[in-house]
């Protein structure tokens, strides 16, 4: 077995003990062109750390290609996590999303504010308190119901048009389940190959008819077809990475940023899309300001103040859960980062690139699993993913 098959078995084995123990999975969507190989679960997450780090020191004695040493120090990073090691923020996001935590300026933060604003009073709808329901009452509240076949429709009305952005002819079948968990997610895509899980959490979800064509090229079109089309990939030819994505690892950013700027490039002049897109560009980059904040050890007051100054509709049960998630969960201390550091750069692609570039980038991200490191070897004039911190004035 090749190094790259040793890593998958090992993660495959790791994934069966997390999920029979409760956990949440480490494996989201397995792309081997056979499907999933039978491996037994590992004995315990100590076995599953001494066995990656065999692979590491491996992967480094013979200088194996960067992705499967990457993926397995991604790996290692949150195993050590979950078994108690805290690393600092900066050092645990470079390790496992691969890009800095360096976060926003305030002045960045200002501005895509006020792109957001903007495109708001175009719907006449103001920046207060009541910001969220307005923009739910205009665009038109669904039943829950019917949320799944509104989604489907609007994939199927959409999928030739993303098909032909993204290059891709990728079979996908998607099946969807509702649940009602008490976790911080509305929705969750898994699977292996052609075969597609979303599941809608009805604690948690709810859906205006914007929202579910946003939703539709999100999860389907954006997670579910580009990891059909990575699992396509996989049949055509012996790729070098990892087979498997997870949240955890360096593909997240590329993932979540493209997924949720994909309207954008999919459809750039559907206005109601085009504000949920600008208002999530913001919400994400305050929950990234605040994210820092919370584990640079600024208090839990000045975190809830913070994010009140910065975002007037906000619930007291939404801070606490934003708090909670981004300083007590090791996964999610991780994987939540890739939103704010996907969806700048890939704004910032929409609005700054040429649309030759912008193609190019779209494309080669449904053959394979980019690192930050890759989108910025695509795109070299893009901003520093992950932020470039706060500006710091000199004085004479």
């Amino acid at each position: 077995m090749t190094l790259r098959d040793r890593t998958e078995a090992a993660l495959r084995s790791w994934n069966h003990h997390e999920i029979g123990r409760g956990a949440p999975p480490v494996v989201d969507y397995d792309c081997h062109p056979q499907g999933a190989t039978d491996v037994q679960p590992a004995t315990s997450r100590l076995h599953v750390r001494r066995e990656l780090e065999g692979l590491g020191a491996e992967a480094a004695d013979r200088n194996a290609d960067v992705s499967v040493s990457e993926r397995v120090g991604a790996a290692l990073a949150y195993l050590d996590a979950l078994l108690g090691a805290r690393e600092p923020l900066d050092d645990y996001v470079r390790a496992t999303q691969g890009c800095a935590a360096a976060g926003w300026s305030d002045e960045h933060l200002e501005r895509v504010r006020i792109v957001a604003v903007t495109e708001l009073d175009r719907l006449d709808i103001g920046w207060d308190s009541a910001t969220s329901e307005s923009l739910a009452t205009a665009e038109g509240l669904i039943d829950a119901a019917d949320a799944a076949d509104v989604i489907r429709r609007h994939a199927s009305d959409l999928e030739g048009s993303v098909r032909s952005l993204v290059d891709s002819d990728a079979p996908f079948n998607v099946r969807v389940e509702h649940v009602d968990l008490a976790v911080y997610w509305a929705y969750w895509l898994d699977g292996s190959g052609a075969d597609v899980r979303l599941r809608i959490n009805a604690r948690n979800a709810s859906f205006t008819d914007v929202q579910a064509r946003q939703f539709a090229l999100h999860e389907l079109l954006g997670h579910g077809l580009q990891c059909a089309s990575y699992s396509a990939e996989c049949r055509e030819r012996d790729v070098p990475w990892v087979r498997m994505t997870s949240v955890h690892a360096q593909q997240q950013v590329l993932l979540e940023g493209l997924a949720q700027a994909l309207p954008l490039f999919v459809l750039p002049d559907d206005q109601a899309l085009t504000v949920r897109v600008r208002l999530a560009h913001y919400l994400e980059l305050v929950r990234a300001k605040v994210h820092i904040a919370l584990n640079d050890g600024v208090s839990i007051p000045e975190c809830v103040a913070m994010a009140r100054s910065h975002v007037p509709f906000w619930s007291e049960a939404r801070i606490g859960d934003m708090l909670t998630d981004r300083g007590a969960d090791p996964l999610l201390r991780s994987y939540l980062w890739s939103y704010p550091a996907g969806i700048d750069w890939f704004v910032s692609l929409a609005d700054l690139a040429t649309p030759e570039m912008a193609e190019n980038v779209i494309r080669t991200s449904y053959r394979a699993p980019l690192t930050p490191d890759g989108l910025s070897t695509l795109w070299p004039d893009g901003p520093a993913i992950g932020g470039a911190g706060q500006l710091v004035v000199a004085h004479p």
